[in-house]
């Protein structure tokens, strides 16, 4: 893989500087669109078939679900490119039976393969490993509403896309929702790095000086490793539920788009045939009876999750003590998370160091304001996200 510096990424956008973008990228940059104003939403996932961990299903479910209700409009979901040596593939399946249940068409786009500068995206060599990227920026470019981007995976491609364009990420963009790192303010705890940003830790670090307000959302205060399991944490995204709290509750096609996922990934290896793993029959499958067997039996199994909080927030709704979803952000509805405004910096080690900075406009940091109730508030607010879908 090639490494690259942040530093020389960013030295070779056009003269602009990490620190500061200039007064006229700065004069361009939108802040968050007003309450009733409706954006678009491009969605960047590690997304794979046969899947490492479902959550990414349980969330793009969850972005179709809130565009269902016409709360955003789709764009486009960015999938990145697999890891070197995993035998995977971009679930592009899974987008397509999304598309059947919700009547949407959105577009799958597949990420770069390895980490580029501005120079080395120029190359004749580079335009079929960049073609998601370039896909990205036309969508952006050519839609009428600002675009918020959600990164719950690599941050590699939308880090790519602002340095080829920082012009058009500071006109265009309302906002991007970082699902990666430790919220931890302890620099010592923060060097061990979270798997989203040890995918591309440079990248990651990019980010943080994006021409656009960024929200980050910590999947962990600490990450966790040998000595440490997972855990939630005042600045950590981290919840988990039983799937039997929520899968009964789903419509028949959107239990058998998680079925159709479970049976061909390593959360149900131990039962799977080898029709299942060779016949992606995936409209037959969605159309078909309900495999009562397998969702009674992963319904005993937990599912961690990380993104749900970004979700809701950028549809600007919040999420009370009791599960319900309200309308809009204000301290009435006692949510159980907030963003706070932050001083955030990060080094091409992926190891970031923040500060509460009360003024700040454009960088936010997630905070579970009731750390009780926040596992089942999340947990009741997806289940009513996704029973939406039928």
């Amino acid at each position: 893989m090639n490494r690259v510096s942040r530093r020389g990424f960013l030295g070779a956008v056009a003269g602009v500087a990490a620190a500061c973008w200039g007064p006229a990228l700065k004069a361009q940059r939108p802040r968050r669109p007003p309450a009733g104003h409706k954006i678009a939403l491009i969605h960047a996932t590690d997304l794979f078939r046969p899947h490492a961990d479902p959550d990414d299903h349980f969330d793009l479910a969850s972005v179709f679900a809130l565009a269902a209700q016409g709360r955003f409009e789709l764009l486009a979901v960015m999938i990145d490119h697999p890891p070197e040596g995993m035998a995977a593939d971009p679930d592009v399946l899974a987008v397509a039976q999304l598309n059947k249940i919700t009547g949407l068409a959105v577009p799958v786009l597949t990420g770069t393969p390895k980490r580029l500068d501005t120079a080395e995206a120029s190359r004749p060599e580079s335009q079929a490993g960049i073609a998601g990227v370039k896909a990205l920026l036309k969508i952006m470019r050519e839609s009428a509403l600002p675009v918020v981007i959600s990164i719950v995976g690599s941050s590699r491609d939308v880090a790519l896309a602002g340095r080829l364009e920082p012009k058009m990420f500071a006109a265009k963009c309302a906002g991007v929702y970082l699902n990666a790192g430790s919220g931890t303010p302890d620099p010592a705890l923060a060097a061990q790095l979270e798997y989203n940003v040890n995918l591309d830790p440079a990248s990651y670090a990019a980010i943080f000086d994006l021409p656009c307000p960024v929200f980050w959302l910590p999947c962990f205060e600490v990450a966790p490793g040998h000595d440490r399991p997972f855990a939630s944490g005042e600045f950590g995204t981290f919840y988990r539920f039983l799937q039997k709290d929520i899968l009964p509750r789903l419509s028949p096609r959107l239990q058998n788009y998680f079925a159709f996922m479970f049976k061909q990934g390593d959360s149900d290896r131990d039962h799977q045939s080898e029709a299942d793993a060779l016949r992606p029959s995936w409209l037959r499958t969605l159309e078909g009876p309900r495999e009562e067997a397998l969702l009674e039996r992963l319904g005993e199994h937990f599912r961690n999750m990380w993104c749900t909080a970004g979700f809701f927030h950028m549809a600007r709704l919040s999420v009370a003590g009791n599960g319900l979803l309200r309308e809009g952000e204000d301290a009435s509805t006692q949510p159980v998370y907030t963003f706070d405004p932050v001083r955030v910096r990060c080094g091409d080690d992926g190891i970031t160091r923040w500060s509460p900075d009360p003024g700040s406009r454009d960088r936010h940091i997630f905070h579970i304001r009731d750390h009780d109730r926040y596992p089942a508030a999340m947990t009741a607010a997806l289940r009513e996200l996704l029973s939406s879908l039928q």
